[in-house]
């Protein structure tokens, strides 16, 4: 990816559909990976290996993680619960797992029904059953540090117990550790000290990117310091669909629309066609429909004569 200079990472797939009771028709999530991909998208969370039961709108996961290892350049994420999500992950041939571990045990409970041992020692039983792979076919592994700026039910995370989990992520056999704003707490002076506190722990190379909510309007402000940090990895959801169903008022992840056209607008390539990626949002219309779709963007258009300052 010398080519580009920001991996923005789709996860409408995943967090957009998981916090919505409607469920998309498998083909219209098929049609949606296509366009964003055709559009220049380099990476997509495609969906959860978690029960169907606890969460329906995913249950087709497998059979979208086929479809799109076949698009060429694509990396195929999905999100896993604990080892035997994982399992099923890479027998689906998924390129990258992330396994949350939420800051705030109680969260935790509610999302995993693990504490943070528990979930600590799902993290060891991925990290081996990846070693165990061929070299070639092992998932780039990422432990996610969730509700890492605050969360509805605990309030504010000690950073000592943010710092010790970081580390045992990474001593546990994660690859990288990244930082999600679960709840939508976050504010870019936050953003700068939990970067620098869990690098200061896990090291600069584990811990390339973010997953920001627009809550509370925060969110572009957020990724600038982000980017100013020095992550290279932002996610972000289409129409600004997603939230956590297990986070009371946690809602709208950033919109991807609005990301890219900030990022290109600075001169950063993220090699997205914005054109392009505006209508993808017709695809979740039609399959969506009375779902509610964000972004300042797709409303008020590009400006006049605006070309991407790449």
């Amino acid at each position: 990816m010398a080519d580009i200079d920001i991996l923005v990472s789709e996860v409408g797939p995943r967090d957009g559909l998981q916090s919505i009771k409607a469920l998309m028709p498998t083909e219209a999530k098929k049609a949606w990976i296509d366009a964003e991909a055709a559009a220049g998208v380099r990476e997509i969370e495609v969906g959860s290996f978690v029960p169907a039961k606890l969460l329906p709108q995913l249950a087709d996961t497998a059979e979208i993680v086929a479809h799109a290892r076949a698009i060429p350049g694509l990396t195929v994420a999905v999100l896993v619960p604990n080892a035997r999500g994982a399992e099923a992950a890479i027998a689906a041939g998924a390129h990258k797992l992330t396994l949350p571990l939420s800051v705030s045990e109680t969260h935790s409970l509610a999302n995993l029904r693990r504490t943070h041992a528990q979930v600590l020692d799902e993290a060891r039983a991925i990290a081996d059953m990846i070693r165990a792979l061929p070299e070639a076919q092992r998932p780039h592994f990422e432990g996610s540090l969730s509700t890492v700026f605050g969360c509805t039910l605990e309030g504010a995370i000690p950073d000592a117990q943010v710092a010790r989990l970081a580390e045992a992520l990474m001593a546990a056999g994660c690859d990288e550790v990244g930082l999600s704003d679960t709840t939508g707490y976050a504010d870019p002076a936050a953003v700068k000290r939990l970067i620098g506190l869990v690098r200061g722990v896990a090291g600069d190379a584990a811990l390339t990117g973010i997953h920001l909510h627009n809550t509370r309007g925060l969110g572009l402000a957020n990724a600038l310091m982000a980017l100013e940090c020095g992550l290279t990895t932002l996610d972000a959801s289409l129409g600004g669909l997603g939230g956590c169903p297990f986070a009371p008022g946690a809602s709208g992840n950033i919109v991807t629309e609005d990301l890219v056209f900030m990022l290109e607008a600075m001169g950063l390539r993220t090699g997205i066609d914005i054109d392009a990626l505006v209508a993808v949002r017709s695809i979740l219309a039609a399959a969506l429909p009375g779902e509610a779709l964000y972004g300042f963007v797709p409303d008020a258009g590009l400006p006049k004569g605006w070309r991407t300052q790449a």
